[in-house]
């Protein structure tokens, strides 16, 4: 089986610090990962590989320096990694990510299976996978927490939707976007980590999409149909909290603390 799976350097969201004049993520404040949920991503790949074989390829949009977080994608299981990196492709948003993606997806050829993290943590919009599902014209199953059956062209997949959970039937090629719950991505060997450093990674810019008529207005800000206004960080909240001794001072105190607060 042919898979893909789409690839985000994120920031470290613990540590980042937000530009709240140009209202973005000041992304060189914190160190960079892989995003979280593209690990289980990642690993559902590998998972299906072991099981029917196949050949696994990352992809991921970003600059440069994301060749790094390929070359772990590599290092966990992946056989090929891509980068699209141009100055073009800066400041996309879900739209035009997608796009560019799903651009990329048609330009490696045939496929089976698109993979994707049900998320990006610096972004929380779950809307990449099937987004670019959708410019590729293929099925797609949101929220994936379990694959039931591998079928030859088809896959049997659970997923919570709206407090319910379903078994669906993916007709391939198609996309699924997985949850944490899905699997514990596995750390990579120290003989996968040394293979991967040594690994090259295929670069393709804007001009690379050149057979495709796919032009600056198309991608990054200028293809983008949202903009950021304003970021508001919420400030930290606290709550006083009392202990009591005995039974009837606490009720007494807590009736009189509710007929105050006007809930009683």
């Amino acid at each position: 089986m042919d898979i893909i799976v789409f690839v985000k350097e994120v920031p470290d969201m613990e540590k980042v610090k937000f530009d709240r004049e140009r209202g973005v993520i000041d992304r060189s404040s914190a160190s960079a990962q892989i995003n979280p949920f593209d690990l289980n991503a990642l690993q559902t790949a590998v998972d299906i590989k072991e099981e029917v074989g196949g050949n696994i390829t990352a992809v991921s949009m970003g600059p440069s320096s994301a060749e790094d977080s390929l070359k772990e994608a590599i290092a966990r299981g992946a056989d090929d990694a891509i980068l699209l990196t141009d100055t073009a492709f800066a400041g996309a948003d879900t739209w035009a990510t997608s796009f560019i993606l799903a651009s990329a997806a048609k330009k490696i050829g045939e496929f089976d299976l698109i993979i994707c993290g049900e998320m990006s943590v610096d972004g929380d919009t779950a809307q990449v996978g099937p987004q670019a599902a959708e410019f590729l014209d293929i099925p797609h199953v949101a929220f994936v927490w379990d694959i039931d059956n591998i079928g030859e062209d088809s896959l049997d997949v659970k997923t919570d939707m709206w407090s319910s959970s379903y078994l669906q039937r993916l007709k391939l090629p198609g996309m699924i976007t997985v949850t944490k719950d899905i699997n514990t991505p596995q750390l990579p060997s120290l003989q996968n980590k040394m293979k991967a450093k040594k690994a090259e990674i295929t670069s393709w810019g804007l001009e690379d999409f050149a057979d495709m008529d796919i032009v600056d207005d198309d991608v990054g800000l200028s293809g983008s149909y949202t903009r950021v206004k304003n970021i508001v960080v919420p400030p930290e909240t606290s709550r006083d909290s009392k202990i009591w001794d005995g039974y009837q001072q606490a009720m007494d105190e807590l009736v009189d603390l509710l007929v105050e607060k006007r809930r009683l």
